[in-house]
């Protein structure tokens, strides 16, 4: 087997460590040290390169690139997420793509459970108030509004990868679980331990509110006035999905309203807001600059993900992380 590391060669020499790479070149034949570009390849054309090895910066190719650039090209192992952008001309021409999303995965929904266990306690709102000793009062009592992690009903949409990874570490402490989304059976509901409500219930019900649905044109803006208003006292919405997701007007104009709620926000839209936005004088308005994702180290999981997978693939083993044509239309 013959293969090569295709990108952005900075996002591939963060990803793919050197012990990440000595592995592929045993396991793989990988080039190791060398990263290819789109116009590279298109130039000079590589037959017998089966596998491609990529992350973040993936080019972009045509079908009739790809037949002249990687005519023997049969699998694509992307070390990070969506893979919405580029995947589809290569499924196509009946190539095999594989996706690290579930590496992806992991830090968002650790994120996100500690910051359930934060705005259980009031720390949000509780720290922006405790800015001097007169302060130590006002910010103790304003966290006496909240109702710890003890039995709190804690919401989740979208129980895609990310969210059913939530609702896994989540069982570790004792809450109630609501889950939003259409598709996810009874019996993964019941394997979760999570209650399926409605999207208006789980507004009205949750003091955490946690947004993971897929970034599809469908979920654009689903988060409305009408949603936030439904909201309980002292309620907490988190977002590590899209802000796109999210009307912001109604979302700001809700925390304006009601300055008991907070909004944790790692993702907005556009990203970062633009100047002078609300969401930047509102107190009761966290933000944070689309930290949840994989960072530092962690980024070095994508890959590994993705050299299992390869092992796996490899041995004629069933795969864990194929996508196929129809599974873009509902991926994040």
């Amino acid at each position: 087997m013959k293969s090569i590391l295709l990108g952005d060669e900075k996002q591939i020499g963060s990803v793919f460590s050197p012990a990440v790479r000595a592995e592929l070149e045993r396991l793989a034949g990988l080039e190791a040290a060398r990263v290819y570009t789109k116009a590279q390849l298109l130039e000079q054309p590589l037959p017998g390169v089966e596998a491609v090895f990529s992350t973040w910066g993936m080019p972009v190719f045509s079908e009739d690139e790809i037949a002249r650039a990687l005519p023997d090209l049969k699998a694509v192992f992307y070390a990070a997420g969506t893979v919405k952008a580029f995947a589809l001309p290569f499924l196509r021409r009946g190539i095999q793509v594989f996706s690290a999303w579930a590496a992806n995965a992991v830090p968002v929904a650790e994120y996100t459970v500690a910051q359930i266990i934060l705005a259980n306690k009031g720390f949000f709102g509780a720290q922006r108030r405790f800015d001097s000793r007169v302060g130590f009062g006002t910010a103790k009592d304003y966290a006496s509004h909240f109702p710890g992690s003890y039995g709190c009903k804690v919401g989740i949409v979208g129980a895609g990868m990310i969210g059913r990874l939530v609702a896994e570490l989540l069982k570790a402490y004792r809450l109630e679980v609501l889950v939003y989304d259409p598709y996810l059976s009874e019996a993964k509901a019941a394997e979760l331990g999570v209650r399926q409500v409605p999207l208006e219930t789980l507004f009205s019900e949750c003091r955490i509110v946690s947004n993971h649905v897929a970034n599809i044109p469908e979920t654009v803006g689903m988060f409305d006035y009408a949603l936030f208003s439904r909201m309980p006292q002292y309620a907490t919405f988190l977002n590590t999905g899209r802000g796109a997701q999210v009307i912001e007007e109604d979302l700001a104009r809700v925390l304006k309203e009601r300055p008991d709620l907070t909004a944790v926000l790692d993702v907005t839209w556009p990203e970062p807001p633009e100047a002078g936005h609300p969401f930047y004088q509102l107190e009761n308005c966290i933000l944070t600059p689309h930290i949840a994702g994989s960072s530092g180290d962690e980024v070095v999981r994508m890959a590994a993900y993705m050299v299992e997978e390869c092992r796996r693939y490899i041995k004629g083993e069933p795969t864990l992380y194929a996508v196929s044509e129809a599974m873009l239309a509902t991926m994040a």
